[in-house]
């Protein structure tokens, strides 16, 4: 426990001794991180617990593809996308990922204008890193319907180890859900930056919170994270 309690206007007081000074940090709304926010603080516990759950996913799919006597199928031909009589190797998949990669630098000068409370350039760099996410989750779709149509189920699949499937599925099902999230509070915070509610410090519906820029900045380490983790799932699942 510290030693001072920061009072609403800035002024270091005193903490009492033995069990009151405890108490009274604890009823005192007290930060663990004394240089940083709740929400950074918060959003980057969730981040790391996220990374626990994604990795444990990853070393699931390892273990599952090394320890199965059956071949497994070969990303370059289950991945490809066919035009005309032609097929292209993963050609879908780096579209996917050059536009999730594109997300992360619209996102970062979207941080950028923010520390500069740039309300238009912010709001119209969140709107396109929110276009580019919502054109992932697309092109996610088409991939999960055509595999889907090629008869790959959780449990089954025409070409090899039947826990291709299964993996294919959870990783890049849950990747998607958390891109699909980002879409939505990348349109809620825009929002929010159009409608001036970080200068005035407008409550938010939810929390009852004073709206700050802080918050874009927030959701670009969300951001961020989620394209970090599809290049861990491009590696393992697409190049492997």
């Amino acid at each position: 426990m510290s030693e001072a309690s920061h009072t609403a206007m800035g002024t270091v007081q005193p903490a009492a001794p033995g069990l009151r000074g405890v108490a009274a940090d604890w009823s005192s709304d007290q930060r663990a991180f004394k240089n940083v926010s709740w929400g950074k603080a918060m959003m980057w516990i969730f981040l790391v617990s996220d990374t626990f759950v994604f990795g444990c996913f990853l070393v699931a799919y390892m273990t599952a593809r090394m320890s199965t006597a059956v071949p497994w199928p070969n990303a370059s031909e289950v991945f490809a996308l066919h035009i005309g009589e032609t097929n292209f190797p993963l050609l879908l998949i780096a579209i996917m990922t050059f536009v999730l990669i594109s997300s992360s630098g619209t996102m970062a000068m979207a941080v950028n204008y923010g520390y500069r409370r740039n309300r238009k350039m912010t709001a119209i760099l969140l709107l396109a890193t929110a276009v580019l996410g919502a054109a992932f989750v697309g092109m996610q779709v088409f991939e999960w319907s055509k595999l889907i149509s090629e008869g790959v189920r959780p449990w089954g699949n025409p070409w090899g180890a039947a826990q291709f499937g299964s993996t294919f599925f959870m990783i890049t099902g849950f990747h998607g859900t958390h891109v699909t999230i980002g879409v939505i509070f990348l349109l809620i915070v825009a929002r929010k930056v159009i409608r001036g509610d970080y200068d005035n410090g407008r409550r938010g519906f939810f929390t009852s919170r004073q709206g700050r820029w802080e918050c874009v900045e927030i959701m670009g380490l969300y951001w961020h994270f989620v394209d970090l983790v599809w290049v861990f799932i491009f590696a393992f699942f697409y190049l492997w």
